[in-house]
């Protein structure tokens, strides 16, 4: 669950199966242990219907925990932390880093690191498309050393310069309003 309506869905379906719940967060449902196997399959079943996913292996939960870290880092926080990445994910989510990105790498076969590469490449696209930063202040904002560092990343991930990619764009909207 990352979203509000996705906590209200959950909520409905638990009470329309008559579940109790002790405890109902983003991401995390804590139901008793003698729960009915029948009415967990069931819950799972409903939820899958409305496009959610019942993650029960511990391992897999916590991988989406530390996606959800990366992704409101980056792209839902006004600020980056100014500390060392692994040092946010680790206190975030209580776990030594090691830990963390040993089963990160073994079960998404990317690191963490480069899982945060793509997400940052992600955000810089979307602050060129919305043309309000430079790309100096997209630089600053998300913790590259330099512009070039940004633009290198950048080619790298995407196989274009970050001013190729927003002229392709500008060619691509104007092709659709001319539709």
């Amino acid at each position: 669950m990352v979203s509000l309506r996705c906590k209200l869905i959950v909520k409905h379906e638990l009470e329309l199966l008559k579940i109790p719940y002790s405890s109902l967060e983003l991401g995390l449902i804590d139901v008793p242990d003698n729960t009915p196997f029948c009415s967990l399959q069931t819950l799972k079943k409903e939820l899958l219907l409305s496009g959610l996913e019942v993650l029960d292996d511990k391992k897999a939960i916590l991988i989406e925990k530390i996606k959800t870290v990366i992704i409101e880092m980056i792209h839902y926080s006004d600020v980056l932390p100014k500390e060392n990445y692994s040092d946010y994910i680790s206190k975030k989510l209580g776990y030594d880093y090691t830990y963390l990105a040993n089963t990160f790498s073994e079960v998404k076969g990317i690191t963490i690191q480069q899982f945060i590469i793509l997400n940052k490449i992600e955000r810089v696209k979307e602050l060129l498309l919305y043309h309000e930063l430079s790309l100096t202040e997209i630089s600053y904002q998300l913790h590259y050393s330099s512009v070039a560092h940004l633009s290198n990343q950048f080619k790298k991930i995407t196989g274009l310069s970050p001013s190729f990619f927003v002229k392709l764009q500008q060619k691509r909207n104007e092709n659709l309003e001319n539709l």
